[in-house]
């Protein structure tokens, strides 16, 4: 046997293995108990949770059950990841002991890189949008990055949101700057005061005083004098050869009646005691925004935190909370423990997804189901449609046994995101609306999961996929079927539908199997239920 013969062979046969250890539950790994500390449910959990067990009995809710552990896996992983956990994940989560499975698993995403790279995409749409914005002075994907790199390693949050208000410099080497430079106009050569405080006060205050642009709000407190004030902060913010920087200028609006313009002073539009006056304008306004005595800051950050972990908001819209008033007990509770211990991100993460409302099962026990009212009260675990990236995600990774992540070979890392991208591209990506996805899907978004590249691909008989893996090495037809529905479906089949496929699967060997198998996982993937958080 030649030298390539030898190397082909080792190659299958590691695929191999790898294959039939996620087939078959593994032995725990020494690191998995020593890696991380398991999560313990932190005060305010028990306080949020209170605060919904009152609202229940109150509205004489009864709360769905909590749902099954492979289903909060299932949920953490789409929330966080983008994708639903591997086959080879499932079958190291199981072998852990009960009782402390789901909490190690949180900590687990939270220190894996793939949880700042979604995590930093999905704050990065409200922070700087979508769109490719003005080339030579704008890098999104640099922005991204560096985003990500900050939330891994856990820097305070109201520490990077200064970066992006007060930061100076070119938007390579000091990628925060493109939170200023995605405004540039490349006619006029400016940035834009008016976009960056309808950012500022959207994205990390929860308010639309950009509404106020034209004209005084008309169910909000907000003149206009407060937008055109909070806009003047940026009224001093160069371009120069050095990047982003502060100068002399004004903030300019043209008065029609005065046939001039007028130069507006920056003032914020509420709480103006905690304005610190000393500084350039930016750094004044970053200050008072994630000052810890501005409650706003840290209720809107726990708002888009339960909004990424839910699938929307717990007070709705995310971006027009009202600043007079109380906020929901689970709300206020959320943000003062945020605020209190120094805007840590991944705490507030990991105690949104430990509360009772996260473990609420999607379905009642009987067959009427949970009404409207209980889902608006969080008694109930909200169904939400899949975002597309999370569905390519998922596409992606069910058909592989293993996980894939950082670890992984680079060509596959590397064809992951191609993929991703591609079904997105052809799916249609929601933009900015980020919690905005009710209704149904569109014929072109189904035939695209029927008949698509992506789906195709990942699908056929090919020894590198898990359909085919999983009918070559599964050690009976019971096991095949469970294995392709937690690849999938991340759950075991319920009898009537183990004793269907089983039968379909029955005495089939060879192609006949894998054809057969192929076709179990394509039906799977079609399911309603595989596009659908639940």
């Amino acid at each position: 046997m030649g030298k390539r013969d030898l190397l082909f062979a080792s190659l299958i046969l590691g695929g191999v293995g790898a294959l039939g250890a996620s087939l078959a539950p593994p032995r725990a790994r020494p690191s998995d108990d020593a890696r991380t500390p398991t999560a313990m449910r932190p005060g305010v959990v028990g306080a949020v949770d209170a605060s919904f067990r009152r609202k229940w009995s109150e509205q004489g809710l009864m709360p769905t059950p909590r749902a099954s552990e492979l289903a909060l896996m299932r949920r953490a992983s789409l929330a966080l990841i983008g994708s639903i956990p591997s086959l080879e994940e499932i079958r190291r989560f199981e072998a852990r002991p009960a009782g402390s499975r789901f909490a190690r698993w949180v900590d687990d995403l939270l220190l894996d890189r793939r949880s700042a790279d979604y995590l930093a995409e999905r704050l990065a749409r409200a922070f700087v949008g979508t769109e490719g914005g003005p080339f030579l002075v704008y890098r999104r994907r640099r922005f991204v990055s560096w985003l990500s790199d900050e939330l891994a390693r856990n820097r305070p949050y109201d520490r990077v949101v200064r970066d992006l208000i007060a930061g100076r410099g070119v938007w390579t080497d000091h990628p925060s700057t493109n939170f200023i430079s995605v405004t540039f106009d490349p006619d006029k050569k400016v940035y834009d005061p008016e976009r960056l405080a309808a950012r500022v006060a959207r994205a990390f205050l929860g308010v639309r005083i950009d509404c106020a642009q034209c004209h005084d709000h008309p169910f909000q407190p907000w003149k206009r004098a407060d937008f055109r004030g909070l806009a003047a902060y940026f009224g001093q913010v160069e371009h120069t050869i050095t990047g982003v920087a502060d100068g002399r200028g004004e903030f300019l609006v043209d008065d029609r009646k005065e046939g001039r313009s007028t130069a507006i002073e920056p003032r914020v539009p509420f709480l103006a005691d905690l304005d610190p006056k000393s500084g350039t304008r930016r750094e004044r306004l970053a200050r008072w925004v994630t000052d810890p005595r501005n409650p706003h800051f840290a209720r809107s950050t726990a708002n888009r935190a339960w909004a990424l972990m839910f699938g929307r908001p717990l007070v709705e819209p995310i971006d027009d909370l009202a600043v007079a008033g109380d906020p929901p007990a689970a709300l206020r509770l959320l943000a003062d423990d945020f605020a209190a211990h120094g805007f840590d991100f991944r705490r507030l993460i990991r105690s949104v997804a430990l509360t009772e409302a996260f473990a609420r099962d999607s379905a009642a026990g009987d067959e009427a189901g949970p009404t409207p009212a209980a889902e608006s009260a969080w008694a109930a675990f909200p169904i939400t449609r899949l975002r597309p990236e999370q569905v390519a995600g998922s596409l992606l990774q069910s058909a592989s046994a293993e996980t894939i992540d950082a670890d992984s070979p680079v060509l596959l890392r590397l064809a992951t995101y191609g993929g991703v991208n591609e079904f997105v591209a052809r799916h249609g990506d929601p933009g900015e609306d980020e919690f905005d996805l009710e209704g149904s899907s569109t014929i072109p978004q189904r035939l695209l999961l029927m008949n698509g590249d992506l789906v195709r691909k990942n699908i056929r008989e090919d020894i590198a996929n898990a359909s085919a893996r999983i009918a070559a090495l599964a050690p009976d037809d019971r096991k095949a079927v469970e294995a392709a529905y937690l690849a999938t479906l991340t759950r075991r089949p319920a009898p009537d539908e183990a004793a269907h496929f089983e039968g379909r699967l029955g005495g089939t060997r060879g192609d006949e199997r894998k054809e057969r198998m192929t076709d179990l996982i394509w039906a799977l993937l079609n399911a309603t239920e595989f596009s659908w958080d639940h």
